[in-house]
């Protein structure tokens, strides 16, 4: 498929550039009045989408840094809209099983695992739904709103689970603690309007692909990271807005990190704990041989999470 196909295709996302882009290339500048202001110094609008393959390959990165500047960033979680339909036929993808291999390959890209066999199985008709839902859980509680989004996205990228079905946003929803009852009435009601808000924000600030990361100061001063890069491209933009910025030390040994976040891939694992990435592996699998982690498996690798 040659790369000018490629670019048109949300679903498709360009392994090269780490992008999962849309068709619309609108790159107005960003507006003041878009950002609130924050005690924190540096606010992060990170637009994303659940089943953004690329943005799943940066939840390590994204994770880490977290913990070390978590206390200068403060991150706006936006939606972006990747799949509205499936009524157009571009870059090479007109069906659902289009979409299959590329997630396959996407997977080794990034080490982080994917079963695209979601796309055979049961494949979404749109990327709205969970999208909805997100702004749902957020009206609700943002640090809850944030572990319902990694429990949709560990259903829909490992295990093949439709997640555009209202009966299974409303599984998440509970396993993350949410009012299910205020999640439904949410999600049918201002959760809609607050999508699309999101959408409005992202063309008004030329967003054209996912994962897309606009760090700004109070001044309006910007520095934008496109697509899945590492580590260091993220840290540098906070860097460069506040050079004072201070890194947190934080305690790399597993239990800790297990105790922040409830679930690891090996490349997680290997991002924050700085370990090697066979030897965090072979750790984690030495965790569940003894029973102090639980392993799920997919045909692309594994996650690690506490019992």
């Amino acid at each position: 498929m040659d790369n000018e196909s490629l670019k048109n295709n949300p679903l498709l996302c360009d392994i090269e550039t780490g992008m999962c882009e849309t068709t619309d290339t609108n790159k107005d500048t960003v507006s003041q009045s878009s950002i609130n202001s924050t005690e924190k110094s540096i606010k992060l609008i990170y637009y994303t989408d659940p089943i953004c393959s690329s943005c799943w390959g940066i939840e390590p990165q994204l994770r880490k840094l977290k913990l070390e500047y978590g206390n200068a960033i403060e991150i706006d979680y936006r939606m972006g809209g990747l799949l509205p339909d499936w009524s157009y036929n571009s870059g090479g993808i007109g069906k659902p099983a289009d979409v299959a291999s590329h997630w396959d390959e996407v997977s080794v890209h990034y080490d982080m695992p994917i079963d695209g066999d979601l796309w055979l199985e049961d494949p979404l008709d749109s990327s709205y739904p969970p999208s909805i839902a997100f702004k749902a859980a957020q009206m609700q509680d943002e640090q809850k709103a944030l572990l319902f989004m990694r429990e949709i996205r560990e259903m829909v990228f490992l295990q093949k689970k439709n997640i555009a079905k209202w009966e299974l946003l409303k599984v998440a929803a509970k396993t993350v603690g949410l009012n299910v009852e205020q999640f439904e009435t949410d999600f049918e009601g201002k959760a809609k309007t607050l999508f699309e808000d999101d959408l409005k924000l992202g063309k008004e600030l030329g967003v054209r692909g996912f994962p897309t990361l606009f760090f700004m100061d109070d001044a309006g001063n910007k520095e934008t990271v496109y697509g899945t890069r590492p580590y260091a491209f993220y840290e540098m933009a906070i860097l460069k807005l506040n050079p004072n910025a201070t890194k947190s030390e934080y305690s790399k040994n597993w239990e800790t990190l297990f105790s922040k976040y409830h679930s690891l891939t090996p490349k997680e694992y290997a991002e924050l704990s700085g370990t090697p990435r066979k030897e965090s592996e072979n750790k984690l699998n030495e965790l569940s041989e003894k029973g102090a982690l639980k392993k799920f498996t997919t045909k692309n690798g594994s996650l690690w999470s506490i019992k």
